[in-house]
Formats: structure tokens, C-alpha cells, sequence
């Protein structure tokens, strides 16, 4: 395992404004450092849910490490890197600080605690997992991209950017709906299966009923291992009717879907002036999916 970064989901409104959706392996000792980013959407891979056993394995095998072993110095930066010898010394250490970290857990584990205790103590050395979607990602790439940035961040800031660059966005218009880990293909059978069985068949209460809560579970699972293809439709429903369908919610997984507001202007080289702003949550241009669920935000 190493940084990562991946395109989910790749969309584009008539208005020329982009939707991205990645998947982002790093350092969870980075994740501080990703929330700073409000403009964010995102989901993370949680120690609570976690079995120690996967966590104890992977630490063990590949644990989160540095790329930039810097050289103490004043300041936040370390410009300059230690010697070869004492580089080797210090990743001696950390390895060594891994495998203590495990003992100690596997031992915590031993006398009945829950993995969200035991998890704890092996977090530095962890892989954080996140699902991230944004309109808006030139303040993350200026400070994350720059010199004076963590190494790790910088090369995770890196990778996203040359992701999005080598992706193709699709055009959706309003009414259409960008839904990471549902492709249209899929959407497709879905509509034309026994699932949607009326013979009225409206399809924005189809994208409801069935496609945007698909898309919203297949995102949570991210939470204890990333969608890997397999699909239970009707278990990934009731698993969607757990999450925002109950109360309190659990809404933070519907925050990946969107379809592109209304621009009341219309025209190119004008000012947007959008139909339903208080939807947009923390996307521009975007209506997202959780400011639509009753007991979100509503207009005032």
C-alpha cells in the first residue's frame, strides 16, 4: 500500500463547473491536515470499525511511514534530509515503534477491549482510506502543493491533481446526477429490472428510490473496506435505509451525490445566478444530495 489517488466519479454541469470524486490512500497520520479542507466532501475509513486483526496485519506488513525523513531544523519545514546512516537509523525506529504498537494492541485485545480502543494505539502507523468529492480544489492544491507543504501531503496533492488531469468529466444537466460507484450502465439494468416494476415510471423518483441510495451505501462502505464491485442491490438498499433513512441520520455518505443547479442567467460570461443556493451545501454550482433529505437545511 502507498499514496494513492483515484477517480470515482468524474462530472461536469453545462455551466462548466466540475464535480470530482476520488478515492485517497495515505497517511493516516495526515488526516488532521485533509479535514482543514471544508470545501470537502468526505468519508474515512474508521478505526472503530476496522477489525484489529486487518489493522495488526498491515501495519505489520506495510506500515504508514515518511517519505522525507527531514533533518531537524527551527520551524515547520525540514528542508534538508538526515544523513544516509542516521536515515536508516530513524526508519529502524519507526519500524520498531510499529511492531511495539501492535504487540501492545494484540495485547489490549487480549483482555476483551473493543477495537475502538484497541485501534487507537496503532492509528500513527495506519493507512487512512477516504472518499473525497469537490467543486472546489484550487486552495487545496496552492498550500498542499506547494514546497513549504508535509512531504506526504505534497506527493498525495500531487497524485490527486495528475488523477483529475488525466480524467474525463461527463456532461450531466440538471435533473441528471453524479453517483460515485454507480455507472450508467448499471443504472440502466436497474431501471429496466424487476426493481422498479411501475408501469408510470417517473425517473427522478427512480434516481431516488434506488440509484442515489445505492450510490450513498456503496460510499459508506468506505468506512470499513472501499466498494470493490460486488453488488447486492437489495442489501445495499436496506443498508442506505439504515443511513438516511432512520433518525439520527447518518448523512455524511449522501454529501457524494449532486446534480447541477439552474442557473437563472444562463448565459456563458455572465454572473451565475442559481436556483436553489441553499442546496448547494459546500459545492458550487451543485445541488447535493443531503440538503434534499428531510431534517436537512431548508430554505429561511
Amino acid at each position: 500500500m502507498s499514496i494513492s489517488a483515484t477517480v470515482v466519479a468524474d462530472s461536469i454541469s453545462d455551466r462548466g463547473i466540475r464535480i470530482t470524486t476520488m478515492h485517497l490512500v495515505y497517511q493516516r497520520y495526515l488526516l488532521p491536515e485533509i479535514n482543514t479542507h471544508r470545501a470537502f466532501s468526505r468519508n474515512t475509513r474508521s478505526s472503530r470499525a476496522v477489525p484489529t486483526a486487518v489493522l495488526l496485519k498491515e501495519i505489520r506488513e506495510n506500515p504508514a511511514m515518511p517519505v522525507h525523513w527531514g533533518k531537524n531544523q527551527p520551524g515547520m519545514q525540514a528542508f534538508e534530509e538526515l544523513l544516509p546512516a542516521d536515515k536508516a537509523d530513524a526508519i529502524d525506529q519507526w519500524r520498531y515503534a510499529a511492531r511495539m504498537a501492535a504487540r501492545n494492541a494484540e495485547a489490549l485485545a487480549g483482555v476483551g477491549a473493543h477495537k475502538q480502543v484497541v485501534n487507537r494505539l496503532i492509528e500513527p502507523f495506519t493507512w487512512a482510506h477516504t472518499l473525497v468529492t469537490a467543486t472546489d480544489w484550487a486552495n487545496f492544491y496552492a498550500l498542499r502543493r506547494h514546497a513549504d507543504a508535509q512531504p506526504e501531503i505534497r506527493v498525495l496533492a500531487d497524485a490527486m491533481w495528475e488523477a483529475q488531469q488525466a480524467s474525463m468529466p461527463r456532461l450531466l444537466r440538471p435533473g441528471q446526477w453524479h453517483t460515485p460507484y454507480v455507472e450508467q450502465d448499471e443504472i440502466g439494468r436497474i431501471f429496466a429490472s424487476k426493481l422498479c416494476n411501475y408501469d408510470n415510471f417517473d425517473e427522478q423518483d427512480g434516481y431516488r428510490a434506488f440509484i442515489l441510495p445505492l450510490s450513498v451505501a456503496r460510499c459508506a462502505r468506505i468506512s470499513y473496506k472501499p466498494f470493490d464491485g460486488a453488488a447486492d442491490i437489495e442489501s445495499e438498499l436496506a443498508r442506505a435505509d439504515r443511513l438516511i433513512g432512520s433518525q439520527p441520520m447518518h448523512a455524511s455518505p449522501a454529501e457524494h451525490q449532486a446534480t447541477p443547479d439552474v442557473d437563472l442567467h444562463g448565459g456563458a460570461g455572465t454572473r451565475p445566478r442559481w436556483g436553489c443556493r441553499y442546496l448547494q451545501g459546500n459545492f458550487t454550482g451543485w445541488l447535493q444530495f443531503r440538503k434534499t433529505l428531510p431534517g436537512e437545511r431548508v430554505p429561511g
